[in-house]
C-alpha cells in the first residue's frame, strides 16, 4: 500500500488535481486538512502553487510537512524568499510568514499528529520511506504563521 501511495505522490497531475479546486474557493471540500500554498519562485519570482496537508492548525497559523524533505521546490522557495499565502477551508490567500521548525519541535508535532491520525501517519511515513529510499526519512515541518505584512 505504501509503495502505491509513494508512486501516486510522484504522479504530477494527481498531486496537482486539488489546486484548481482550492484556487476557486472550494477548499471547504477538503475539511480544512488540505491547503493551497502560494509561494514565489527562487529565481523567477513567479507565483507557484502546491497543495499540502496540514498536520496542525490553530489561531496562529498552520503547520505543514515536507514529505519529500528539504529539497522540495516549495520548501526551497520559502527558504529563499519567505513569501507565502495560504488558502484553506473558506479562507482565501491569507498572508503567512514561514518558520522552519527544528528537529525537536517537528518530532513533537509529528508525535501528536500520529496519535490523532494513526493510519494517515503510518501511510505517510511508509510512502515517504519508499519514495525517498530511506528507512526513516526526516520530515521537516514549516509553521505558516498568519501575517499582515507579506508583499503581494
Amino acid at each position: 500500500m505504501d509503495r502505491l501511495i509513494a508512486r501516486l505522490l510522484r504522479t504530477r497531475w494527481l498531486v496537482r488535481a486539488a489546486i484548481p479546486l482550492l484556487r476557486v474557493g472550494l477548499g471547504w471540500l477538503f475539511g480544512g486538512r488540505v491547503l493551497l500554498l502560494e509561494h514565489r519562485g527562487r529565481v523567477s519570482g513567479a507565483p507557484r502553487f502546491v497543495a499540502l496537508e496540514s498536520v496542525q492548525a490553530d489561531e496562529d497559523g498552520i503547520i505543514v510537512a515536507s514529505g519529500f524533505g528539504r529539497g522540495a521546490q516549495w520548501y526551497r522557495n520559502l527558504e529563499a524568499n519567505g513569501v507565502a499565502f495560504v488558502t484553506v477551508g473558506r479562507t482565501r490567500r491569507r498572508a503567512a510568514h514561514p518558520r522552519f521548525l527544528d528537529a525537536a519541535a517537528a518530532e513533537r508535532v509529528l508525535r501528536r499528529y500520529s496519535t490523532i491520525h494513526p493510519s494517515a501517519w503510518r501511510h505517510l511515513q511508509g510512502a515517504m520511506a519508499h519514495a525517498r529510499g530511506e528507512a526513516r526519512p526526516e520530515i521537516p515541518l514549516v509553521a505558516l504563521e498568519w501575517a499582515d505584512d507579506v508583499p503581494a
